[in-house]
């Protein structure tokens, strides 16, 4: 329960701040069908977003100086802030570690499980797939997908405990490769 109140309540005010302050006032909701992409990242895995704003929090592969995969840390999360010019921005210690941060377990060869710290519920998997390419999949639907997004609704409640109306996954069926998205309530 005290993880699901850290992931609400970072998921309002984490990176809504902007060069003028850490204010809620005016900022309008964020419609999740008017978010921007992300683009320009080379290994992007999938990236998460939220209300009240468009910053985007981005989950790239996490490659060694030599190249290969970073068996510690196989996940870099980073920030998008797009309320402040597209601005890339580290992640802080609180967002790491209690909200957007993800812990790994490596399960085999090129293959790992990924879940946030802030809700462990929810089984990640990040696999090699044929072509050699990395993506992280889950199930949506019933249905192993390859994860692109993560959307969270928050609708009301207070600046402390606001309240989380929903989270979306967006993807691609696996087998098939057609978009799929699916909902729940953390």
């Amino acid at each position: 329960m005290r993880k699901i109140f850290y992931l609400a309540l970072l998921l309002l005010y984490a990176g809504i701040g902007s060069a003028s302050g850490n204010s809620l006032a005016g900022i309008a909701e964020a419609k999740a069908d008017t978010l921007p992409v992300p683009k320009g990242i080379k290994e992007l895995l999938f990236y998460v977003q939220r209300d009240p704003n468009a910053n985007t929090v981005v989950y790239e592969l996490n490659r060694t100086a030599q190249g290969g995969l970073n068996d510690t840390e196989p996940i870099y999360p980073f920030w998008i802030r797009y309320a402040d010019g597209g601005e890339q921005k580290e992640l802080n210690y609180i967002q790491r570690k209690f909200a957007y941060g993800v812990n790994t377990k490596k399960l085999g060869k090129d293959h790992y499980e990924v879940k946030f710290v802030s809700y462990g519920k929810l089984a990640l998997y990040l696999r090699k797939a044929g072509d050699g390419k990395y993506r992280v999949y889950t199930t949506i639907n019933k249905k192993e997908a390859i994860l692109d997004r993560v959307f969270v609704r928050i609708e009301g409640g207070t600046f402390w405990v606001p309240n989380v109306l929903y989270v979306e996954l967006s993807g691609r069926d696996a087998a098939t490769g057609k978009a799929v998205t699916g909902r729940f309530k953390p």
